[in-house]
This record gives structure tokens, C-alpha cells and sequence, in this order.
């Protein structure tokens, strides 16, 4: 083999694992939590310095999945309000996804909600996320930045 097909060879080769290492989850979360805005004493329901949606917000079905290079892809159902006097409506809201890691915040894009409450996120968290991802917290999060459900995060191997 001549050296220029070597160098190539091997140039593929070395490559091959960081491809593979992006197409990883960094992590998953499977299952969702809608939000109560109620007050503990004087303390307010706030996750990481991120504020509670106004009405309480129930959701029926959250998978979400974040890959090491910070791609983002998840999938909500039924995120409505549960009180107020728009009960049962999306309350006209679009959200993002928050990925914390280790008390730091990773954004994605904001989508609108469907009139049913579903949505779907497929892009980038930003920043790009660390590894690992430790103490795992994903939020849907409004415009305004107030949460309205949490991700239930699934265990590796699960």
C-alpha cells in the first residue's frame, strides 16, 4: 500500500470513533412531570433558578434524548394547562427544552405547542452540553423562560 493510502486508511479509521461517539446519547428521559406552582411556606416551586408557569400544567407523554454533540430530540403530548380559566387549552404558549447539567442551563430552540398540547423538539442545545451531564434536569420551559413540565431521566441500560 502506498503511503498516501495509508494516511488515508488510517486518517478514516481514527475518525470512525468520534462519528460514532456523536450518534451517543448523553442522556434520555422517558416520562413527564407537569408543573404545580404552589409554595412551600414562602418558597416558590423553582428547579436551578427557573420560575414555575403561573397555572398548574399537566403533560400525558415526554421522551427526550440528547446525544453527546448536543442534538436534542423530544416529544411531548398533552402539555395543557390544569387550573385556571383556560383549563384544558395550551394557553397560547410555545416552549423549549432546558437541559441542565451540574446546575448549568443548555437551551434549545423554542416551538409552538400544538391545540392538544403536542410538540416536538429536533436541533441543539446551546451551550453544548458537558460530559458527563451530571445531576440531569430537563425542563420545558416557556418563552418567558417559566417551566411548565419536567423529564423523568432514564437510567442507562433501562
Amino acid at each position: 500500500m502506498n503511503k498516501a493510502l495509508s494516511a488515508c486508511v488510517i486518517s478514516i479509521a481514527l475518525s470512525l470513533p468520534l462519528a460514532a461517539s456523536a450518534d451517543e446519547s448523553l442522556v434520555r428521559f422517558e416520562g413527564g412531570i407537569g408543573v404545580q406552582p404552589l409554595r412551600a411556606g414562602a418558597l416558590p416551586n423553582i428547579v436551578f433558578g427557573t420560575n414555575p408557569g403561573g397555572q398548574p400544567w399537566v403533560i400525558s407523554r415526554l421522551s427526550a434524548r440528547v446525544k453527546l454533540d448536543g442534538r436534542i430530540s423530544v416529544e411531548g403530548r398533552g402539555l395543557l394547562l390544569g387550573g385556571g380559566n383556560g383549563i384544558g387549552t395550551n394557553g397560547g404558549q410555545s416552549v423549549r427544552a432546558k437541559l441542565i447539567c451540574g446546575g448549568v442551563p443548555h437551551e434549545s430552540a423554542l416551538v409552538p405547542l400544538e391545540a392538544d398540547g403536542d410538540f416536538r423538539i429536533d436541533g441543539f442545545v446551546t451551550p453544548n452540553p458537558p460530559f458527563p451531564c451530571t445531576t440531569p434536569v430537563l425542563l420545558i420551559v416557556s418563552g418567558g423562560g417559566n417551566w411548565f413540565a419536567a423529564g423523568i431521566p432514564k437510567q442507562p441500560g433501562d
